[in-house]
Formats: C-alpha cells, structure tokens, sequence
C-alpha cells in the first residue's frame, strides 16, 4: 500500500551550495519552511551567511553555515568533514554554487574556460565525491544539481556557461543510474531568473533581450525556481530519476 506523501521535510538535513543569494537563497528558505535543517555553503559571505541564519532560525529550525570554494577540492573535502561530524550525514544536497560571464568566444581565454568549468561543473563532481559515500553507507538520499537552459539551448558568446551547465545534465543522468534506486539524483535547468548574475550589470542588453524572448516574456522570482526544488527534495518526486526539470518560462519545451 502506498505511504502518503508531501513537501514535508521535516527531520531532514539539506546543504546548499552558494546558499547566499539569489537561488540558493530562495532555496535555503525554501527548506528551512518546510521543516529542514539547512547546512548554508558560502565563499567570502559571511555576513550574508550570519543573516540568512538567522531567518531560518526564526523558522525554529537548526542551521550551519561553512565557507568554502565548491571548486576546490582541498576545501570541499575539509568542508565535508566538518558537515559530517557537525550536522550529520546529509539528506538532501543542492549544488547551485555558480558563476556567469558573457564574453565572445574568440575572446575567450583558457583560464577563462578553465574558471567556468571548475565553479560550475567540477564543483558538482567533488560535492557529490565527497558527499555521496554517506549515502550509500544509509542507502538514502537526494540530489539536486543547478544546470541551466543554456546548457541544453546554448548560445552565442556564453560558450564556457553553456559547456559546463550541458556537463551537469551529462552528469546527472549518470549519477542518477548508478546510484538509484535508493539515491535519488535530479537536475533543474531554469530559464532567466532574476538575480546578481541576470541583470543589466552583469550582461549586455542584447543577452537581456534574448531572455525575455521566451514566451513568459518575464524573469523569474527565484522562489520559483525554489519551488521546483522542495518538489525534488521531497517524498512527491520519489518517481523521478535522472530527470531536468526546467522552470524556464518556456525557453525549452521538450
């Protein structure tokens, strides 16, 4: 007979990577809300870390905050030991830690490259590394990697995003066979969300523009793209395995 099941997580312990802003954030709150116990990472935001804290204490819930660079290996690793011992082992781990740059492609360094890829692709690799075996020890777990829609669409002069954000699905997909059925590894791949990284300082008009062509004609809250990741972490996405799920404002319709 099936369990009933909900968006409760409660008894629950749930990392974030870049838990500080924008999507993590919405994240991060997202959990706390629905009875987690959140692990916040953070690279040089220890302020933001110390108020993000405290809101989710106000939830009446445990919260702990480390510093790291997800892009590190010599960090994660330590990081992971501090979480382990400190919080317990993980329920749910969310890697969202990333960065964008819009620049053209022949102008496109090697270090350039090779910065995009370790923050938004590597990253994923050493968390899962690090985190994973616990899982597997409880025979237990979720995982939730940030991809993008530009990973699956592409596009001009954001080369290096688009390469590393198409390696997380690729990555997704095989973690999500090799370790099921009693890891459960999803992707979401949102369209334009409004943060730090989607704004006019952080692009030119012309990448704005092509955003709002999709046929929402609007970026999103990162609460909704929070939205899809209580779904994820929940007992309601039990079913779904090696799946990208896309708040997108319908820039991809598979």
């Amino acid at each position: 007979m099936m369990t009933a099941m909900n968006l409760s997580l409660t008894g629950r312990t749930a990392l974030v990577s870049g838990a500080c802003t924008g999507i993590g954030r919405a994240m991060a709150v997202a959990f706390a809300q629905a009875g987690a116990k959140v692990v916040i990472n953070h690279l040089g935001q220890a302020t933001l870390a110390h108020t993000l804290q405290e809101e989710l204490r106000q939830l009446g819930h445990e919260t702990w905050a480390f510093e790291a660079d997800v892009s590190s290996s010599a960090d994660v690793q330590h990081m992971a030991a501090q979480v382990l011992q400190t919080c317990g082992p993980l329920d749910v781990l969310v890697n969202n830690a990333g960065i964008l740059r819009e620049k053209p492609f022949l102008q496109t360094s090697e270090a350039d490259w090779n910065h995009m890829l370790a923050t938004d692709l590597t990253s994923v690799f050493l968390m899962c590394k690090a985190f994973l075996p616990a899982m597997v020890a409880r025979q237990q777990g979720v995982i939730i990697n940030i991809a993008s829609d530009l990973g699956i669409l592409g596009r001009g002069q954001f080369a290096p995003y688009c390469a590393a954000k198409a390696g997380v699905i690729g990555l997704t997909r095989s973690l999500a066979r090799e370790f099921a059925p009693q890891i459960r590894v999803n992707a979401i791949a949102p369209g334009p969300v409004a943060t730090t990284m989607v704004s006019l300082e952080a692009m030119s008009q012309t990448a704005i523009d092509k955003e709002l062509e999709i046929p929402q004609h609007r970026i999103a809250e990162p609460q909704e793209i929070a939205a899809t990741a209580l779904f994820l972490a929940s007992d309601l996405s039990r079913f779904y395995c090696g799946q990208v799920l896309g708040p997108n404002g319908g820039s991809v319709m598979p």
